[in-house]
């Protein structure tokens, strides 16, 4: 496996109507969130881009990246309902608490 793939691909629902699409790697992350809106660039977005930057050059976790790529998911209303939490260590896959 890539090391900047994630370990569960993380789902979003862009738009009502819309398909769900699959964010399967910080480089995917990263094209996403280079494509969002400068006026929508808040402070999670930022840490969202910081960790997955930093995943590309070994200074974060890609997990850590995937973590943070989730909670601006979540923040700006984009994941999508199914999306299931990566397990923990020995745990299992979880749906996440809206």
């Amino acid at each position: 496996m890539d090391r900047l793939q994630f370990e569960v691909p993380v789902r979003i629902a862009p738009g009502s109507g819309l398909p769900v699409e699959e964010i399967y790697s910080v480089e995917q992350a990263l094209d996403f969130l280079q494509d969002w809106p400068a006026l929508r660039q808040g402070p999670v977005y930022q840490k969202a881009f910081n960790a997955c930057f930093g995943a590309t050059v070994d200074v974060v976790k890609t997990e850590d990246a995937c973590r943070a790529f989730m909670a601006f998911c979540r923040v700006t209303g984009l994941m999508a309902s199914d999306m299931m939490a990566p397990r923990k260590r020995g745990g299992e896959a979880r749906p996440l608490q809206a």
